[in-house]
């Protein structure tokens, strides 16, 4: 049950249950979807088996995982009031739920651009905004986090707490439980296909969900692996945890440095470490400027990609960290400037050739997907461009769970399916590159664990990983180098702890450091502050 202006998250493995929820909540799931439904599913007062879609159309919205399935309009503002001129709404009222959505959603700026040329993030927005216009009493997000940068998410945010104002009910399904966990009422656990756990979200994430696939937030498992029975939500929240404990511990002034440790994890990802007789650099990006008409999205860019590391792209949506890295396999020429693969010109080496050295998985899968069935789409390069190693491709199989999948259409599987097959894809020729776009979006802990092993193993073999993601958390523990894109040109370049802690970069690209980095940092200054105050007295 979901009550007016309740709102809700829906966490758990992927395969859980949880997209199907969602679509058997807009009545997708008994009339579009087939297999059997058993039970009902009411929604502001309407039975779903016997309202079709179009009925249920106005009284609940859901935003997809992936937001092209619902883009078709030529701008933004089309997009928009598309929905409100099929309900047949007076021409004042559209205008007048325009203006309020598109102030709601930050849309103004992209009213009369293309949706199909957004970012990812920018294109979940929009799908908000046209749901949002039409008032409907509950919201469904599936995935709404995975595209967002950290402002961006922070909008989202903003507009969820607007909803709940206003008395519409919300459903957020993600995995990225931290970025909205302390915003919700109730969080809901599904395990195989049923309600595991339901209760306030600091009440459910102190129990044990080990066996639930959860990415729990890095505050969570940092208390745990403290032993400590508090379950904060937020930075803040985890500091006045850790500061009232010290306190009593050693009374007003804390005596020593080692009262704050902590253990903090340190994961540090090892620098570069190539095998010898190989080339160091495997991309050498020089002074390169690229344009979409006229919209200058890279300016004056230099890059080298040492042999053997993993780099994380991090900046704002539309900052062009994708743009680049299409740079990296030919699929895009610089307007000026040149970009270097393993000694290629890539402005006079054809796409082909490059693509042999440079695997690619696209942010949206289903750009890349083409044939019949699993195991055509993983096979078809490596026989195309004369790599195939039936081992090696086997390896694959095994490792990112196709088996099942191998006589599947690729494009009938969950967006976290389509997800890895696009990994497998980009790996099964063995490039010497491997670029990765939101390589965790749509996945759960089991899987992230295994691409994290993965990503050391490539690294140990002298690949070079490439991770364009908004997932710091995530980049923080897998990549040894961070590179920050700001307004087409790159602010920072260096080791993760080195870049969080460049305020004025990561301001720049309007990115907020990992929860670990700020709450380690913060202790450290409450420190330093009571020791001078010690001091003095």
């Amino acid at each position: 049950m979901v009550r007016p202006g309740e709102s809700i998250l829906v966490a758990g493995a992927s395969g859980s249950g949880k997209s199907t929820l969602c679509r058997a909540s807009i009545g997708l799931v008994p009339h579009f979807h087939g297999g059997e439904l058993i039970g009902r599913v009411w929604v502001d007062g309407m039975d779903t088996r016997e309202h079709p879609v179009h009925k249920l159309f106005g009284h609940v919205g859901l935003a997809f995982q992936n937001p092209d399935a619902q883009l078709f309009n030529q701008t933004v503002e089309a997009e928009l009031a598309y929905g409100l001129e099929s309900l047949g709404l007076a021409p004042k009222e559209i205008e007048r739920r325009l203006t309020w959505v598109s102030e709601m959603a930050r849309l103004g700026p992209l009213l009369h651009r293309s949706p199909h040329c957004l970012s990812g993030g920018e294109k979940q927005c929009v799908v908000l905004g046209a749901i949002l216009a039409l008032r409907p009493r509950l919201v469904l997000l599936d995935e709404p986090f995975t595209h967002l940068d950290p402002e961006g998410a922070e909008r989202l945010r903003a507009i969820l707490r607007a909803m709940r104002a206003e008395g519409i009910g919300c459903i957020v399904v993600e995995h990225r439980l931290h970025a909205i966990v302390d915003e919700v009422d109730r969080l809901v656990v599904l395990h195989r296909g049923h309600v595991a756990v339901d209760g306030p979200p600091r009440q459910v994430l102190a129990q044990d969900l080990s066996n639930h696939g959860l990415n729990l937030p890095p505050l969570t498992r940092f208390f745990r692996e403290q032993g400590r029975v508090e379950t904060p939500l937020t930075v803040d929240e985890a500091l006045l945890c850790l500061r009232k404990s010290v306190e009593t511990q050693e009374g007003r002034y804390p005596s020593s440095r080692r009262s704050l440790d902590w253990n903090f994890p340190d994961h540090s990802p090892k620098p570069a470490n190539p095998p010898s007789g190989f080339r160091n650099f495997v991309i050498e990006v020089n002074r390169v400027q690229f344009s979409y008409g006229d919209l200058a999205v890279l300016s004056g860019v230099n890059l080298k990609l040492n042999r053997g590391e993993c780099v994380a792209l991090a900046g704002r949506n539309g900052g062009g960290k994708t743009t680049l890295v299409k740079h990296f396999n030919g699929l895009l020429k610089p307007n000026s400037g040149e970009v270097n693969v393993l000694g290629r010109d890539t402005r006079t080496t054809s796409v082909s050739e490059l693509a042999r050295h440079v695997g690619f998985a696209w942010q949206n899968p289903n750009d890349q997907l083409f044939q019949a069935n699993v195991r055509e789409e993983v096979l078809t390069g490596p026989r195309v461009l004369r790599a195939y190693d039936p081992t090696w491709c086997e390896r694959l199989f095994e490792r990112f769970g196709l088996g099942p999948l191998m006589d599947r259409s690729p494009f009938r599987l969950s967006e976290g399916e389509k997800k890895r097959v696009a990994f497998a894809t980009a790996l099964a020729a063995q490039p010497e590159v491997v670029i990765l776009d939101e390589p965790t979006a749509g996945q759960d802990e089991p899987f992230r664990r295994e691409l994290g092993s993965l990503i050391r193993e490539l690294r140990a073999e002298g690949r070079t990983v490439v991770l364009v993601t908004h997932d710091l958390e995530f980049a923080a523990e897998h990549a040894n180098r961070w590179v920050v894109l700001a307004g087409g040109q790159i602010v920072a370049d260096g080791s993760p702890q080195e870049v969080m802690g460049d305020s004025e970069a990561m301001a720049a690209a309007g990115l907020r450091p990992t929860q670990l980095f700020q709450l380690r940092k913060a202790l450290a200054e409450w420190s330093d502050e009571k020791r001078m105050e010690a001091h003095v007295v």
